[in-house]
């Protein structure tokens, strides 16, 4: 097992990555300190881990209850949030009861909001089962919900009290889901590590194939770089914001398809495809480098062109995100493999990627 740490002082918490670890009860043990712990996972995941997760938690002489959403980004509102809630006030949960979020983004998100937002604040527990959440949502303290005009638009900075990333969970992911993870992967690479980047482009066909060893270092990079900047820059005033790479475009890709339609990681892969065209229109970086993101994302089977949403339907879609200020859009951008910064563009610019498409 390997133990990295996110450094926020009091608030600082564990990382653990590696196989066999939600049977490991002595890692919840210092992270669930109340009697009453509630499980919060999907339909999909609770028949594979529910009860994995609930043995080790009653080991502890814990009092468990388990709720079970219904899976899928659609979900990710406040209908769902409320059958979090339902089961904490029915439950009769106090401050100390502690909620652990097992599933991916969208499970972890919503648990996430849920114990910010329960009495006010309780702690939680990370334990995702997706590759896109163990190396990007799991870790940082971003919690929230979609709202028909805009994806995560209200939320919380939520600090989870340790991430558990169980590599083990990973075999049994659906095609479509660890290719929507290895999009954040080669996000971090893109904006943060030039030699992470190379490697990924030389273990693509390991980390397609869910070799272990090639995961595990896929996560922990992915960990430590995140870990990092959100040290940095909890609430992404400046650093953070780079790790939206790619995610203005398919934050839009997202909303203008409906929730669900392209996976998250998905529509970031294709964003991340558009933003370094944008780069290179600008001049920031060269055209091989747009070719390079592409074949890797395509390499990683994940689409590289973007749905013909229209180009005003774009630029209103990301007109609501949390990086622009006043109306005007601000995008991660590209100055060099393994560097990113933000800044707004001209209309012309940003209209010519969109009917590029690339």
């Amino acid at each position: 097992m390997i133990t990295l740490k996110l450094d926020l002082g009091e608030r600082g918490y564990p990382i653990h990555i590696g196989s066999g670890l939600l049977a490991q009860a002595d890692l919840f043990a210092p992270h669930v300190r109340g009697r009453h712990a509630v499980i919060v996972t999907n339909t999909t995941v609770a028949p594979l881990y529910a009860e994995h997760v609930a043995q080790s938690l009653a080991s502890l002489g814990k009092q468990v209850v388990t709720v079970t959403l219904p899976d899928g980004e659609a979900y990710k509102n406040w209908q769902t949030l409320n059958l979090i809630f339902d089961q904490l006030l029915g439950a009769q949960a106090d401050r100390k009861t502690t909620l652990v979020a097992l599933g991916g983004g969208v499970v972890g998100d919503m648990t996430g909001f849920a114990a910010a937002s329960y009495m006010r604040g309780v702690p939680f527990v990370q334990v995702p089962t997706t590759l896109l959440a163990q190396v990007d949502s799991s870790v940082g303290g971003k919690t929230g919900i979609n709202h028909p005009l805009g994806k995560n638009m209200i939320g919380a900075f939520w600090q989870p009290s340790a991430v558990l990333a169980d590599i083990g969970t990973l075999q049994t992911l659906p095609e479509r889901e660890l290719a929507a993870g290895l999009a954040e992967v080669i996000k971090h690479g893109a904006i943060a590590d030039a030699e992470f980047f190379t490697w990924i482009e030389a273990n693509i066909d390991k980390l397609n194939a869910r070799d272990p060893q090639a995961l595990t270092w896929a996560v922990q990079r992915s960990c430590e770089i995140k870990a990092h900047v959100v040290a940095s820059d909890e609430r992404e005033q400046g650093l953070r914001a780079t790790l939206n790479f790619g995610h203005t475009f398919g934050h839009a890709i997202e909303a203008g398809l409906g929730y669900g339609e392209w996976l998250h990681g998905e529509a970031v892969g294709c964003g991340m495809v558009m933003a370094t065209d944008l780069s290179a229109r600008l001049g920031f970086v060269e055209p091989a480098l747009t070719a390079r993101v592409r074949a890797l994302v395509a390499a990683a089977r994940l689409p590289v062109k973007g749905p013909a949403l229209g180009e005003d339907r774009y630029v209103d879609l990301m007109r609501v995100d949390k990086k622009a200020e006043g109306g005007d859009i601000r995008f991660v951008l590209l100055n060099r493999l393994g560097q990113a910064f933000m800044t707004s563009v001209p209309d012309d610019d940003l209209r010519a990627t969109l009917r590029a498409g690339v």
